[in-house]
């Protein structure tokens, strides 16, 4: 598992463009910023939808306001899924990306097996901050938990 003082890792991910999907690289996103990046299991889930991704789009200002550059939430879903998550959940300030092939969660030694629940390889729910592409706080979260990745949680480490 990545940790405080590693870069992440150079991989593509994909973001949805005017065109349709395009593959940016993950230094690109994190390039010169300072950036955070919270994850989650599954686009349109329960605690996802309910949870995680209000907390940030209710404290995006907030965030960006003490520093933060951008703001990411991913997924081990697709560009078009975390592209129609995203507006429907009005996250206009969040960069909505989709790791579909999982391979910045690998990467990261990040990912959940989910296959019980039919969902196969999936990103562990956590949250990051990183400054120039290096991270400066890491907090996964235990099973079934939605706190230390929390806006709220992020927000003490700013």
């Amino acid at each position: 598992m990545i940790e405080v003082g590693q870069a992440i890792p150079d991989v593509s991910v994909h973001v949805m463009g005017d065109k349709g999907p395009e593959a940016i690289s993950s230094a690109t996103l994190f390039a010169g910023q300072k950036v955070v990046l919270f994850a989650v299991p599954g686009a349109f889930t329960p605690g996802c939808s309910l949870t995680h991704l209000p907390g940030y789009v209710v404290k995006a200002d907030v965030i960006k306001a003490r520093g933060v550059d951008r703001i990411i939430c991913m997924a081990v879903n697709d560009a078009f899924v975390m592209d129609a998550w995203g507006k429907s959940q009005n996250a206009q300030e969040i960069t909505m990306v989709g790791d579909g092939n999982a391979e910045l969660t690998r990467a990261l030694g990040l990912t959940l097996d989910a296959q019980a629940y039919g969902m196969g390889t999936r990103s562990q729910r956590f949250a990051l901050i990183a400054e120039d592409g290096v991270v400066t706080h890491l907090a996964v979260e235990p099973a079934g938990g939605i706190t230390v990745s929390s806006a709220e949680s992020v927000l003490d480490q700013l």
